[in-house]
Order: C-alpha cells, then structure tokens, then sequence
C-alpha cells in the first residue's frame, strides 16, 4: 500500500524540494497546485493535480481517490511587500483557502497536517537568537496570516477534531538540489542569494544593499539561512514524527547563526569568481537587523542533524543551479 502525502504547493521552491525527500524516503506525494508560481517541470516524483483550493469539489476528489495520510501545505503568497500592497489577496489565498484545506482534511478524517510557517510571526524580535516562545507580532499582512493560521490550527485541535500539526517557522531558505534539477525560480525574484547570483551572471545590472548602519558588526542585516536541502528534510521528519504519534508542536527552522548581507556578496563572489556590482541604498521599513533562530527544539524533537550548514555550500548549489536553470 501506497504511503500518500498530499503537498499543496509542491511545485513551488520549497515544495519541489520536499517532494523530492518524500519519494526518497519512501512516500508517494501527490502535488496539488494551480501553478500561478510553481513549475511543472519541478515536480520530480508522484502524481500531478493542477488545481486551486478553491476548487473544494476537486480538492474533496483528491483526498477521495488518494486517501493520504497527511497533507503538507505550501500553497501560500509569499512576497511580504506585495501583502502590504495587497492585503486582502494575500488574506484569501494564506488564510481562506488554508481553510478550506483544513475543512476538507476534517471532512475526510485526514488528521496530520505539517504547515508551512514562517519567522515573520515574530515581527520585529526582542530577543534573538529567537525561542519560538518569542512573542508573536507580525508587522505585515504576510506574517499576520501565517500567525492566524498557527492559532485555528490549535484551535482545530483544542476542539477535538482529531486532528494534529508541525508548524514549521521558516528562517531563510537558500541553496538548490545538488544535482540542479530544481531550484528557487520565483517571478519576480526578491530572495537575497538568487539576486546576487543572478547579477553575477548579467542577468540583472547591480545588487541593491538595503542599509549598511544597522546595529550588527558590519553594518548589514544578519539572517539564518538554512539549506533548502535540509529543510525538506526537516518536513519529512516531522511527518515521521507526527505518524509515530507525536503532539502537535511549533518549531523553528535554522541553524542557529547567522550571515550578514555583506558575508554573502563576498561569498557569492567568491564562488562565482565573479565581481558582483552592488549599490547601497536606505534601509527598508520593517527589515529587522538580526533573525536568527534559537534551533536547539528541532534537533531535539525530531533529532534533525544539518547536512548541509555552510554558506559556501548553499551559494555553490545555487549557483550550479543557476547556471542549468530548467525553467
């Protein structure tokens, strides 16, 4: 018998990956995905359902035919300026349609869920590295949806509805599969290493630095970037972790330390062998100096051990995949 998870967005950056996890770990994923951001060719194992959520008729067919043991979610808007912008879109897609998912997992008696959650829960952090104790106060739209679908998930559980989760607070997600099958392809690209690495290849005309007077050793905002290899990783243990029995539980996602801005033009261009230009403007509103993880709970819950923790390594894998991009 088929072990079937259900991934909404799979065919998306994260997702992609993640598929990829599953069917080497033994799952058969099904990817779900109206491709609006996500790639066909990126969907390398499982079965294919081009489709919306809000399609709910076709949405029931699926689990219907399927019957998956769980469902991980990754069908979401993630560009945080665009949610400013445009807050009721990024409010239906993140959260509406989130539950219209949860009402057909209750509905269907499907009860793991592993949701894709991000550190934007925090907002501007006050302590850091960051516990996922912290407080939650997100300063967008982006982080305000991921932060209102963390509470009716426990509120879905509190409520007896046999029904459990990971949620899992993204950090930085970077690199690409070794073997460059798939990568980070989003349009437009707003992610800090696919723009340095795409300004080495001439594709853009310069990198733009966004503040160099923050309150870090170089001046430049510090992050967590955490390999996407690892990452997809983290998604399956925690389906493992979930069909073993576990409770439901919230966990960040990051190594523990972090990289400045400057660290990695210099890294990129040390991997690319190439002169990046680069232009400093203002600092952005709402971009925190420091976000960096405190890490020891998801090594501890699902004994995650990094494979992948080194910038040289992540800017290398996306740079290989850069330069055999496939779509």
């Amino acid at each position: 018998m088929k072990k079937t998870v259900l991934v909404t967005g799979g065919a998306g950056y994260i997702g992609s990956h993640v598929v990829k996890a599953l069917f080497e770990r033994g799952y058969f994923p099904v990817v779900y995905d109206d491709l609006s951001s996500g790639h066909r060719e990126a969907v390398l194992h499982g079965d294919l359902v081009v489709g919306s959520l809000k399609e709910r008729q076709l949405l029931e067919d699926v689990f219907s035919h399927y019957r998956p043991l769980a469902v991980m979610h990754f069908a979401a808007f993630i560009v945080v300026p665009e949610s400013v912008k445009d807050p009721l879109r990024y409010y239906q897609n993140n959260l509406a349609q989130s539950l219209g998912l949860l009402e057909t997992m209750v509905n269907q008696k499907v009860k793991n869920f592993i949701f894709s959650s991000s550190a934007a829960v925090y907002g501007n952090p006050v302590q850091t590295p960051i516990p996922e104790d912290h407080p939650l106060a997100p300063i967008n739209p982006y982080g305000a949806s991921k932060f209102m679908m963390e509470r009716i998930m426990s509120d879905l559980e509190a409520a007896g509805k046999d029904f459990c989760y990971v949620s899992l607070r993204y950090f930085n997600a970077a690199g690409a599969d070794p073997q460059a099958r798939i990568g980070e392809a989003h349009n437009p690209e707003t992610h800090l290493i696919p723009l340095l690495l795409q300004t080495a290849l001439g594709k853009r005309e310069k990198f733009y630095l966004y503040g160099t007077d923050y309150n870090t050793p170089d001046g430049t905002c510090l992050r967590d970037f955490i390999h996407v290899e690892d990452l997809a990783l983290l998604h399956v243990l925690a389906l493992e972790y979930l069909l073993a029995g576990g409770q439901s539980t919230i966990l960040n996602c990051g190594y523990g330390h972090g990289y400045s801005v400057k660290e990695v033009i210099e890294t990129a261009c040390r991997v690319t062998k190439k002169a990046i230009p680069v232009e400093e403007k203002p600092p952005r509103p709402g971009d925190p100096p420091i976000l960096v993880a405190q890490a020891q709970k998801v090594q501890q819950v699902l004994g995650f051990k990094p494979q992948f923790d080194d910038l040289d390594h992540i800017i290398e894998t996306a740079w290989h995949w850069e330069l055999n991009r496939r779509y």
